[in-house]
Formats: structure tokens, C-alpha cells, sequence
């Protein structure tokens, strides 16, 4: 009976019961007969309720498993015996104070996480705010999730299972790595569906309201929105195949000609113009489709499209000019964070896969280069300067990546942002290259008659520093995004002698002092992407004319990190690249843009940015 109270109730066993036969013994209210059948209803209730905390339960033996794979053919472990592996028996193999201990803190992270939820939106009804214009949101990157359709034999085991996004994509990852890598890579040629894989994005609010269980993205602002009276009437997630390359979205997919088209179906049902919300890669996607609309020969809605359809674009984390982490990333597959998630989905990523594989499969992700950095030198800096260089700083930021060691031919000298590139470019492989080069461009138009030039030019599409936004007079956007949070500003890098890895290069782990941290230089920014690549455009970039020649106005609201020590998210002030989607003061904006009081937002700068945009070495005409 002890360890039934300890199972189910939670007791311990020092305070195992008197065994007094007698009825009238004193005996603990919690200790009671039950019959065999109430014993199994209460174990599947109790392993229900283990679901919720998998995450933290799951750790200890994910690494175990990590282990097996790199003993290979150790005949000690068998992988194969884990092919019947299920949430249920992990569950009943665990401790039962462990479980108990986790069940604890998973009280305590869901407490932090609904810290706000549906307040802010019910402040905002209670101020007469409720819903006014239809609002289509556009995620960022890996936020989406990517489910199989494939139905030849090596895919009907995933039909209509989320390979990335899930439980399916860890388990797929461990216990069948290389099917895991054939469905989530693209093909290296055409930058589209292997033979015989067939990925596609989820849709619906379902496909980024979370990531996985109990690591929100969307959630808080569907609360939100949901509260002065939204729902799928007037209210749309345009999620979409992060891993191509932008013109493949239409190629592939029809992707722009249905978001078009759910605009123009939007305003036509409730007569007003169009709210597009954006995060962090699907500002760049929404920055692309304002081109592709417009154009004669793609969407062909001309000039005059946006203005009629497109109220305001609430730009969120927006990466304008790139992230710089996306260099490592397909460069030698590292990075100080691989994306901003749980530790056990980073664990896994980084453990288990080698660095080689890992920019493998950045590479044959072509969406994830569009992030490579832009505008080159004049807005990064050069070997003597940068525009962020801080007072006192011994090395440039201008020095993009750092070798210590000179006497390779490899790493003979540092390296700016423009010399990066085609640094990439030789310690990668063709296919690669090529289908960057033909996909994106990375430099600054200097002239008007450029500019116009490059309006007709798809892959020059995602740069603003060479197009310009539409010309839509009335058209209001919004920047807001997280400030002061230590974010990758550049790298320290060596030649990587390790015989067993297929890289030429790693980042110099080894090398920590002051801002640098095991290679990696860190700067201002979100966390993820630099203050330069979230605030120039906003602040100075799209103030010169031939960036904006009909005078789009830009308001800009910086949102100081100031995290909750008790929050694994960071709390209602967090500004986190992907938890400041659950700030309260963003939800509060967004709401007052959605219900037609976007007038009432004031610009609010608390960084360095219109100081640094000044020395930014791009000028009028």
C-alpha cells in the first residue's frame, strides 16, 4: 500500500500506516482499499497527466540514447529493441520521485507561462477596442511546422505526421536518422521535394501556435486577438515551407497567389483593409510578396495593390537586413544557439547530429540563407570600423570572422561580412552557391535608377537596400523588436583538424574573454538577430527617398529585454526574439493596430540604433 500512496498519492514511505487491523485505528485519510479495476483506471489517469511533463522526464533518457549512437556498433545496446518505444513505457520505467519532482516544476513553468493569458486582450475590450481589420499573420522561420504526405513505402509510417515540429521529429530523429534527413533536406538541385518525399507545411492556426507541447510561438496573440473578437473569419495564419527558397514558394506551392488571394477575399467580406502581422524571416517573406504582387508577370496587381488592400504591416523581430548566426549556420553547421528552443530540442540537435551534417542540412534548407546578412560592408563595417563599435573596443566588429592562427591558407586573415561570402562559397559546394547566388542578393543600390531597375529583378526582392517599398501613401508599418539581450555579432574561427569531421573549419570554442564566449562575439541585439538588422530600416534606412519614394510612414517601439527571473520565457516584459511574441506591451499594440487605433502608438527608442544608423555608410542621392 506504501508504494501505491507513493505512486498515486505522492507520500513517502517513512510514513508508511499503522497496520492495526482495527476499524476504529487511527489511520491516514489518503490510505484506502481499491479494487483492481479502479487501480488500472487511476494508472491511465496518472500516465495522462505524465504526458504533460515529457519534456523534462525525457532528458536523462534522450541522452542515453545519444550515448548508444556514438558507441555504433557496440553489441551492448541494441537500437532496434527502442523501435516499439512509446511515451507509456518510458513513463512507467521512471522513478516515481522523479516524476513526482517534475511534476512540480512543470506547475511552476505553466504558472510562469500563463502569466497573462487573455488579460491583455481583455483590457483592451474593457478600453472599447474589438476587432476592425481582417489579420493575416506570417511566422518566421521554424516556427512552422512540416508534416509528410508522401506515400511511398518509406514515408507511410509519417503520413500526415509532423516531421519537424512534434514528438514524431524527435523520435523519427533517433530512431531513424537518415529517413529523418532524407524528408526534411531538399533536393540539392532543384531546391524542392527529393524523389518520393513529399513535405508540406501545416496549416491553420494549429501549424504555429506551438511548436511543440508547452513551447508556445503564436498562442498569446491568438488569445488576444481571439478576446476583442477574432476567429478563422478574420483572422488567417499564412504559414509556409520555411526551407525553400522564396520564388519556389509560388513555384511549388501557389503560396503568394493564395495569400493574394485571402487578402483581397478579406477586405471584399468585411470592407477594410487588410492588418499583416510578421515575425523575425516573415518579415523578409512579406517584404518578397510586396514585389511579387505588384509585378507584371506575377501577381500582376501593380502599383496601386498595396495601397488598396494593406492597412498596416506590423513588423515583429523583422531580420531586414539578415542574421548574422545564419553564416556559422551553413558555413561549419554551428552557431551559439541553433534556434531559440526548449534545451532538449537543442540538445538533440546539436549532440546527436556532427557539425558536417548539420550545415548539410542548412544548406539544403535554401530559405534559411535568405537570412545571410545584407548591405555588405557599408552597413557591417570593414577591418578598422564598424557603426557599433563601442568606446574603448579593441577589435572591430567590422572583423566579421576572426582567425587567431595565421599560417593556414584557410584562416590567413580576418574576414569582413562582404569577404564572407565568398569565403562560404569555397568551402562549400557548388550546388550550394549556385542556388544562392541565383536566389538572393546581398548588396546596396546607391540610386533611384537602380532601385526602380531592381523592382524587376526577383532576387533582389528580399533586400531593401535594393528596392524600394511599395508606393502606397497610406500604408503604416509598425517595427517593433527586443533590445538588449547579448546577440552573435561575429566569430573566432581555426582551421578544423579533426580527422573524423568532413568541415574545413569550426569556431574556436576554446577562445573566451570579455564579450567574446567560446568563439562567438557577442553584441546588442534580440538574441538572435543584431539591433543593425532589426532598427536600420526602420530608423534611417526607409527615411531616403529612393527607399521610400511615397513616404510609407515607419513608427519604431524598441522593447527592453527585462526578463522574470521566475520565467522560463522570460515573463511579460521579455524581449526575447521568439518569447516577445508573449509581451504584454507587443499584444497591446497589436491589438490597438488590429482594432483601428494604430494612431495612438508612439514611437519609443531606448538603444543606440539612431546613432549607429547615422554612421551607417549609405547616403541620398
Amino acid at each position: 500500500m506504501s508504494f501505491l500512496r507513493r505512486r498515486f498519492g505522492g507520500g513517502d514511505s517513512s510514513s508508511e500506516p499503522s497496520r492495526d487491523p482495527s476499524p476504529d485505528a487511527d489511520k491516514p485519510a489518503d490510505l484506502r482499499i481499491v479494487k483492481v479495476q479502479r487501480l488500472q483506471s487511476l494508472k491511465q489517469k496518472q500516465q495522462s497527466k505524465k504526458r504533460n511533463f515529457w519534456i523534462f522526464a525525457l532528458g536523462g533518457v534522450f541522452g542515453l540514447v545519444v550515448a548508444a549512437f556514438f558507441v555504433g556498433s557496440n553489441d551492448m545496446i541494441d537500437l532496434s529493441s527502442l523501435e516499439g518505444m512509446n511515451l507509456n513505457s518510458i513513463m512507467d520505467v521512471l522513478p516515481a520521485g522523479f516524476l513526482r519532482d517534475a511534476q512540480q516544476l512543470q506547475k511552476h513553468e505553466r504558472d510562469a507561462v500563463n502569466y497573462d493569458s487573455f488579460s491583455v486582450g481583455l483590457h483592451a475590450r474593457s478600453q472599447g477596442i474589438h476587432a476592425q481589420h481582417p489579420v493575416i499573420m506570417i511566422p518566421g522561420v521554424i516556427s512552422t511546422g512540416l508534416e509528410s504526405w508522401g506515400t511511398e513505402e518509406a514515408s507511410r509510417q509519417y503520413f500526415r505526421k509532423r516531421l519537424w515540429g512534434s514528438w514524431t521529429m524527435m523520435r523519427a530523429l533517433v530512431l531513424d536518422k537518415a529517413g529523418w534527413k532524407k524528408h526534411i533536406m531538399l533536393d540539392k538541385e532543384t531546391g524542392m521535394d527529393p524523389p518520393g518525399i513529399k513535405l508540406r507545411a501545416a496549416q491553420g492556426f494549429d501549424a504555429t501556435d506551438f511548436f511543440i507541447t508547452g513551447y508556445w510561438i503564436w498562442n498569446k496573440i491568438l488569445e488576444n486577438l481571439a478576446t476583442i473578437g477574432y476567429d478563422p473569419t478574420n483572422a488567417f495564419t499564412a504559414a509556409y515551407d520555411w526551407r525553400m527558397s522564396y520564388m519556389n514558394y509560388e513555384k511549388r506551392d501557389q503560396y503568394f497567389t493564395r495569400l493574394k488571394a485571402h487578402i483581397e477575399v478579406a477586405v471584399g467580406v468585411s470592407d477594410k483593409k487588410v492588418v499583416l502581422l510578421s515575425h523575425s524571416m516573415g518579415s523578409q517573406v512579406l517584404y518578397y510578396f510586396f514585389h511579387w504582387v505588384e509585378a507584371e508577370g506575377y501577381g500582376n496587381g501593380g502599383n496601386k495593390w498595396v495601397e488598396k488592400y494593406v492597412d498596416s504591416w506590423i513588423n515583429i523581430s523583422g531580420c531586414m537586413l539578415g542574421a548574422l548566426k545564419g553564416m556559422p549556420a551553413v558555413l561549419s553547421g554551428e552557431m551559439k544557439d541553433t534556434a531559440q528552443l526548449n534545451a532538449f530540442s537543442v540538445y538533440g540537435l546539436e549532440k546527436f547530429l556532427s557539425r558536417h551534417e548539420r550545415a548539410e542540412i542548412f544548406r539544403a534548407m535554401p530559405g534559411i540563407s535568405s537570412m545571410l546578412p545584407l548591405g555588405g560592408n557599408a552597413v557591417w563595417g570593414d577591418e578598422n570600423w564598424a557603426p557599433d563599435d563601442l568606446p574603448g573596443q579593441n577589435v572591430s566588429f567590422g572583423n566579421f570572422l576572426r582567425f587567431r592562427d595565421n599560417n593556414s591558407t584557410l584562416t590567413n586573415k580576418n574576414l569582413t561580412v562582404e569577404q564572407s561570402m565568398p569565403y562560404l562559397y569555397r568551402n562549400s559546394e557548388e550546388w550550394y552557391h549556385h542556388m544562392v547566388q541565383s536566389s538572393y542578393s546581398h548588396g546596396v543600390a546607391h540610386t533611384k535608377k537602380v532601385v526602380e531597375d531592381n523592382q524587376l529583378l526577383p532576387a533582389k526582392w528580399i533586400n531593401p537596400l535594393e528596392t524600394r517599398l511599395p508606393l502606397a501613401p497610406s500604408l503604416k508599418i509598425y517595427c517593433f523588436y527586443g533590445i538588449g539581450k547579448e546577440t552573435e555579432r561575429a566569430y573566432y574561427y581555426k582551421e578544423d583538424l579533426d580527422p573524423l569531421s568532413k568541415t574545413n573549419v569550426t569556431i574556436d570554442t576554446a577562445f573566451t574573454n570579455g564579450k567574446v564566449d567560446h568563439g562567438v562575439v557577442m553584441g546588442e541585439g534580440d538574441g538572435t538577430v543584431s539591433l543593425l538588422s532589426s532598427g536600420y530600416m526602420c530608423t534611417k534606412g526607409w527615411k531616403i527617398k529612393r527607399y521610400n519614394p511615397a513616404g510609407v510612414k515607419i513608427k519604431t517601439y524598441e522593447m527592453p529585454h527585462e526578463p522574470d527571473r521566475f520565467s522560463p520565457r522570460g515573463g511579460p516584459n521579455t524581449g526575447d526574439h521568439v518569447d516577445i511574441l508573449g509581451r504584454s506591451s507587443l499584444n497591446d499594440l497589436i491589438l490597438r493596430i488590429a482594432g483601428g487605433r494604430g494612431h495612438d502608438v508612439e514611437e519609443s527608442i531606448h538603444s543606440n540604433i539612431l546613432e549607429y544608423a547615422e554612421k551607417v555608410k549609405i547616403y541620398e542621392e
